[in-house]
């Protein structure tokens, strides 16, 4: 049976039911980026974390599931619904399997970068499930019963303040927390503004809103990405602290540091939307 093609159905389940809208996992928008960035037509729909294979958002179905290989077959965490389904689990594992597949470019990008935002990331997780979960809670349960939902909540809340423990974002005060961000926040900011400066320089045009890319380079690498994955779930999350002290993530994305929404503005009209309407 041959493999997935550019050409094969994709329907990627998001997690949420809003339809034309970015969702607040940075995993789902990287995603999406992906494929517009190749120019793929896909589908959206919601599924459910309960139906997700390994529990996670997002997830995939492609047409043409491939041939097992003589010496390993295929993965066992890869979940058929018949013959011709492909389901794939987990952002990263998608587009590693899309790109072996030749569904997607193989942008090669295993750069600095991306440590800084699974860094901002895990504070990023901190603030909204330690100070915001009752908010957090309700939107990604959403479509869990409400008595149930407070059970898992509580599951969810128990399992991620533990990992942040373990990976030591959660033994850090709320002043550090801040600060780590701003950090991480600034060096982006003045890795997007010499890539835009540089594509000024290079360009003929006299319009200030053209695309530029992370690394500066003339195509979108998989940093690209990764990071309008987690400017779009920053911008979009209503879980943060409105009215405080230290700023929060969003804050620090919004209104300090220049250069992060002009960058994801450019991507957004600029990758090509199959789905847009």
């Amino acid at each position: 049976m041959p493999s997935p093609s550019p050409s094969s159905k994709i329907t990627l389940y998001r997690g949420f039911p809003d339809q034309g809208q970015f969702t607040w996992s940075p995993f789902v928008t990287k995603l999406e980026a992906r494929l517009r960035f190749a120019g793929l037509s896909y589908e959206n729909r919601a599924g459910s974390i309960r139906e997700a294979p390994r529990g996670k958002i997002p997830y995939l179905a492609i047409r043409k599931k491939p041939s097992p290989s003589p010496s390993r077959g295929v993965s066992s965490d890869d979940n058929d619904n018949d013959d011709d389904v492909h389901v794939l689990a987990d952002s990263t594992l998608i587009i590693k399997r899309l790109i072996e597949w030749g569904v997607l470019p193989d942008l090669n990008a295993r750069f600095g970068i991306v440590k800084l935002l699974t860094d901002t990331f895990m504070a990023k997780s901190r603030e909204r499930w330690t100070q915001n979960y009752y908010t957090m809670r309700d939107h990604v349960l959403a479509s869990v019963p409400y008595p149930l939902r407070v059970v898992v909540g509580l599951l969810v809340y128990r399992n991620i303040t533990h990992t942040l423990h373990g990976q030591g974002t959660g033994r850090y005060t709320d002043d550090e927390i801040a600060s780590f961000q701003r950090e991480i926040w600034d060096c982006i900011s003045q890795v997007l503004s010499a890539a835009k400066a540089k594509a000024a320089k290079n360009t003929t045009s006299d319009k200030n809103d053209e695309p530029f890319w992370l690394l500066a380079g003339d195509e979108p690498t998989e940093a690209d990405a990764t990071l309008f994955g987690f400017i779009i779930s920053t911008l979009v999350c209503t879980a943060y602290v409105r009215l405080s002290y230290p700023p929060t993530c969003l804050k620090i994305a919004r209104f300090f540091v220049d250069g992060v929404t002009d960058f994801a503005w450019c991507i957004h009209t600029e990758a090509p939307n199959p789905n847009a309407s």
